[in-house]
């Protein structure tokens, strides 16, 4: 399976929704970056099920122990081994469920492609295993903020209710991480109302990451762009990745959507940050569209395991949108694929981070 990613900064998660644990193994990270535990907990609670009623009632503590790497707060250089146990795991929810494809999950092509039954909660394709990539993420922010790089992510839009204008405070405290003031009770309102349907209901989240200095990313496969789409893309639930104006700008000619160039910098960022597959200098800008979430309580069809047809209605604890917590899986995947471009490209100038 493929658990692994970067070329400098090399990451590993590990672990199944149902398992006796999460985490990640990072390698890459020089030494004398400073990280507490603080740090790396308060990015987890930020991800956790169980905070409001507008996610997973699944109730994980989620507490971190670094296992290696970490002396003090501070990296050794060496590789960093971050544990995350699971305390709440709850296996009888899936029984009724034994031998039944979910509708919109991965138990049917887990099942072409490895033979594995469905397995509890998801197994390795559960969101669970995203609590190893925040708490890596943690870790390659450390590293990144001193260098002014940093980043950002809320949800711009739930179903058909967008968010007008960007306030990032406001953001970090509203349980659906909405900027907009305005737009905030009627997201909460919709996803009450599809919740108690027993549906669920997508979006679209967006994550920013600014003070990235021009030059990152490598022309043709290892462009910055197809680096981190490939992040994004490999996030559960994504389905779709916008860099700047994105599909917006097919509609537009180049007169329009070309980023003019002043003294001063670019009059505007239409491109998202990247030219060419290399940073420019200009806020990276990036937007997912996140469907929704497939657990969902309502009958649905499919078969068994030997293609009979079968109905199935999922019980358990379930995210109705699974927008406000793939804000902090996106933070991760943005600030990894960044520290890793950085490191590649002080390793090009045979320069030290």
């Amino acid at each position: 399976m493929g658990s692994f990613l970067g070329r400098y900064l090399k990451v590993a998660t590990f672990g199944e929704s149902h398992g006796p644990a999460v985490g990640a193994v990072i390698e890459g990270i020089p030494p004398g970056v400073i990280v507490t535990v603080d740090r790396i907990q308060h990015e987890l609670d930020r991800r956790r099920p169980g905070g409001s009623p507008f996610v997973s009632a699944r109730d994980e503590p989620d507490r971190v122990e670094i296992l290696s790497g970490i002396r003090e707060g501070a990296t050794l250089g060496s590789p960093i081994a971050l544990l995350i146990r699971n305390r709440d795991a709850r296996p009888e929810d899936y029984r009724s469920l034994e031998g039944a494809f979910r509708p919109g999950h991965a138990d049917y092509t887990y099942f072409r492609k490895y033979g594995l039954p469905p397995q509890p909660g998801g197994g390795r394709a559960s969101g669970r295993e995203t609590v190893g990539r925040v708490a890596a993420g943690a870790v390659a922010k450390a590293f990144l903020e001193p260098k002014g790089i940093c980043i950002r992510a809320y949800t711009l839009a739930v179903g058909p209710v967008a968010a007008e204008r960007i306030d990032p405070d406001f953001a970090k405290e509203d349980p659906l991480r909405c900027p907009d003031p305005d737009a905030a009770p009627r997201m909460q309102e919709l996803v009450r109302r599809v919740r108690s349907e027993g549906d669920s209901i997508g979006g679209v989240v967006e994550v920013v990451a600014e003070g990235v200095p021009p030059g990152l990313g490598d022309p043709v496969f290892h462009k910055l762009d197809a680096l981190l789409g490939a992040a994004m893309l490999s996030i559960g639930g994504v389905k779709g990745v916008e860099v700047g104006e994105g599909f917006r700008l097919a509609a537009l000619r180049g007169s329009e959507a070309n980023d003019e160039i002043t003294p001063e910098g670019f009059a505007t960022n239409r491109a998202g940050g990247i030219l060419g597959g290399i940073s420019t200098g200009a806020p990276v800008v990036l937007r997912l569209a996140v469907k929704p979430t497939p657990s969902i309580a309502l009958p649905q069809r499919t078969v068994d395991m030997e293609g009979n047809p079968t109905t199935v209605q999922i019980r358990g604890r379930h995210d109705p949108c699974l927008c406000p917590r793939i804000v902090p899986v996106a933070e991760a995947m943005m600030a990894l694929v960044l520290a890793d471009a950085l490191l590649a490209q002080m390793a090009l100038e045979g320069g030290r981070p």
